[in-house]
């Protein structure tokens, strides 16, 4: 895969060598699709697709579960922050699933948006139920929510994110999302 792509610009007497790069950030709550629509992005794009938690749990041999429940959140939002950033400073093209706090912490909505284009995939909120109700033992955040209680859950969290994933470069409805037209709309 490429990590970005380079084209020459000839003059008279003297080339040029530019590189483009394409850093593409994708928010959005926990199920909403990043995972899912990262993947398919960067296959398109050809460029590498990096699932945030992913690169978090190789580098600690941990869960994402394990982390939580041995070194605590604010363990991992550091760590979170940290790898943002590595990645950035050694990669120019990629696609990024963030996990679905990334951006409400230490500004890393403007570090994403500095560095790149913001997408929130805006989920909606029985979506996100459905998908969330099977997956609740492996979120440490959903871990100890009852499934009555996962829809309020869910509301409440996104109003406290909102703010953040409203920053967004470009906001796109999951539930009704198209490939083509999202690559459209990132180049």
């Amino acid at each position: 895969m490429w990590e970005c792509v380079n084209f020459l610009i000839f003059t008279f007497t003297h080339f040029h060598i530019y590189t483009l790069t394409m850093r593409i950030f994708l928010i959005g709550f926990m199920g909403s699709g990043k995972t899912f629509w990262g993947t398919k992005i960067a296959e398109s794009l050809q460029i590498p697709f990096y699932d945030l938690d992913a690169v978090i749990v190789g580098e600690l041999e941990m869960t994402i579960p394990e982390i939580f429940k041995i070194k605590g959140e604010e363990f991992f939002r550091y760590k979170e922050k940290q790898v943002l950033e590595e990645l950035v400073a050694k990669k120019e093209s990629f696609v990024l699933s963030s996990g679905g706090g990334t951006p409400c912490f230490f500004n890393n909505i403007k570090f994403m948006k500095r560095h790149g284009k913001v997408v929130w995939l805006n989920t909606s909120t029985q979506v996100l139920q459905q998908r969330l109700m099977k997956e609740r033992l492996t979120r440490p955040l959903l871990r100890d929510i009852s499934e009555p209680e996962l829809h309020t859950y869910i509301v409440r969290k996104l109003g406290e994110r909102k703010m953040y994933y409203e920053q967004a470069d470009v906001t796109v409805r999951e539930d009704e999302l198209l490939l083509e037209p999202l690559i459209s709309l990132l180049k």
